[in-house]
């Protein structure tokens, strides 16, 4: 009889290190947070997270974050299939790039944007010539979380198209397909689990994002004021039980959204392999 070799240590102790790397990653910071938005009452939890001020920047959070992953979805799925399908001077020196907002601090990425889309800045100076403002505005909010969530739309869908069959393609080409025709009843199904993955990592990285938003966004209340500053603010007045209920609202929203997205990819995947 055979015996199967392992690689990596058995059950046990795998799973048990697996474990409490969770709990103490993962686990932990978010019961802390559950916790500390249950030691308030009903009433009080119902009163701070539907205030107006907090309503408003759930708003301009959601708002711009779809922005921002519709953008995305569209420019990430033609930087992917450009640097999958062509090859061009510089293509390896885009493709590093693309990784650039996982390497940069998102403080830094939000100066260096501010300062391009500023009225006097390289990109602000010609959109302000034709009446477009990015800087302190929505915009520019849409701008940070587009550059900080692209990576994720380009890296889960690039290695789905490498390994995609051109026989696919040929076969479609052979029948008298057009182009358009090919990618969307061929290659779009085939790449839609991937878009789906992409798309909700783009998401909550969006609504989560900080750094690169405070810098660009200018923070008024009401028009640019994310939910993410707005638990900070509340931090910063060591007011802990309103911080961690509004920071309950975008942590279940983020599940949520995340849950449905699953179903919806795997939903997805079935209908791509039974055709």
């Amino acid at each position: 009889m055979r015996l199967r070799r392992r690689v990596l240590p058995g059950l046990p102790l795998a799973l048990g290190i697996t474990l409490v790397y969770v709990a103490i990653i993962v686990v932990l910071p978010l019961a802390a947070l559950v916790f500390k938005a249950a030691s308030l009452g009903p009433e009080d939890y119902w009163r701070i997270i539907s205030s107006d001020r907090a309503v408003a920047s759930y708003r301009v959070t959601v708002t711009c974050a779809l922005a921002a992953t519709a953008f995305n979805l569209v420019f990430g799925l033609a930087l992917a299939w450009v640097l999958v399908r062509y090859r061009f001077p510089g293509r390896r020196l885009v493709d590093a790039l693309v990784d650039l907002p996982f390497a940069l601090p998102t403080a830094v990425a939000g100066i260096a944007l501010t300062t391009l889309f500023a009225a006097n800045g390289w990109f602000g100076g010609p959109l302000s010539l034709v009446g477009i403002k990015v800087a302190y505005t929505p915009l520019g909010i849409m701008v940070a979380m587009s550059f900080t969530s692209i990576p994720f739309i380009v890296r889960t869908v690039q290695p789905v198209l490498e390994e995609l069959d051109p026989a696919l393609e040929e076969a479609g080409q052979t029948l008298g397909a057009s182009d358009l025709s090919i990618f969307v009843t061929v290659i779009l199904p085939l790449l839609t689990p991937a878009l789906l993955a992409g798309v909700s990592l783009s998401f909550a990285r969006s609504l989560g994002e900080f750094g690169a938003i405070i810098f660009i966004a200018g923070n008024q209340p009401f028009s640019t004021e994310i939910t993410a500053l707005l638990a900070f603010i509340r931090l910063e007045e060591y007011d802990y039980p309103a911080s961690a209920a509004i920071a309950s609202v975008m942590l279940l929203t983020a599940f949520v959204m995340l849950a449905i997205t699953n179903l919806m990819q795997a939903r997805a995947l079935r209908y791509t392999v039974r055709g």
